[in-house]
């Protein structure tokens, strides 16, 4: 077959990444890239972002960047109202952004309640509060996707991440009440688990 005649599976598409500025979730944006579909990379990070957004143009991929905090609701409502002009249907939202390699390890005991809190706040918190902004554009496209990083940190209950686990074992619990709740709307739920990923910004930990 000629690969250069057969129509890319996500042709016509616009899919939303956030966490999307390094590491696996600028990999997630520019596989979705290659498979047709238009690509938002959202962060919190302004340089990380546009760094991403050109590398991915430069390699021909159809992309753009916005900047948002998923852990703040004006943050993210706004992130939703600038995109309805240009992006009234939106087809899939991938939930990757979430604090990982800045968390300070510590047994459960010692963990500072500030990043207990804040590691909700982007981890669980922010997914949530993407899909409820994203909705009514996830609706209007008929069929959607949206798809909830977890990961095998959560099985494995590496010592000194209870923080991380917590929240990411709380992202199997959110799939599945929202894929209960939006199902009948046409929009799938689904959680990916990563294994361990080398990233510009890896742990040593999980090798130990």
């Amino acid at each position: 077959m000629d690969q250069s005649t057969v129509t890319p599976r996500l042709a016509g598409k616009t899919l939303v990444v956030t966490g999307a500025g390094q590491g696996i979730g600028k990999a997630y944006a520019a596989r979705l890239a290659q498979e047709g579909a238009e690509v938002l990379l959202v962060d919190i990070n302004e340089q990380a972002v546009a760094a991403a957004v050109a590398d991915l143009k430069a390699a021909g991929l159809a992309v753009a960047g916005r900047v948002a905090d998923v852990a703040d609701p004006r943050s993210v409502q706004r992130l939703a109202e600038s995109l309805r002009p240009a992006h009234p249907r939106i087809h899939g939202l991938i939930n990757n952004a979430a604090v990982f390699s800045t968390i300070k390890l510590a047994s459960f005991w010692d963990i500072d309640p500030e990043q207990w809190d804040k590691v909700m706040a982007v981890n669980v918190r922010g997914a949530w509060l993407m899909v409820t902004a994203l909705l009514p554009q996830l609706r209007a496209a008929g069929q959607a996707s949206i798809v909830n990083i977890g990961s095998d940190a959560v099985w494995m209950g590496k010592p000194g991440y209870l923080h991380y686990v917590t929240s990411k074992a709380a992202i199997y619990g959110m799939t599945h009440g929202m894929a209960r709740e939006l199902g009948a709307d046409g929009i799938r739920v689904n959680t990916l688990s990563p294994g361990f990923t080398t990233t510009e910004v890896p742990r040593d930990t999980f090798t130990q």
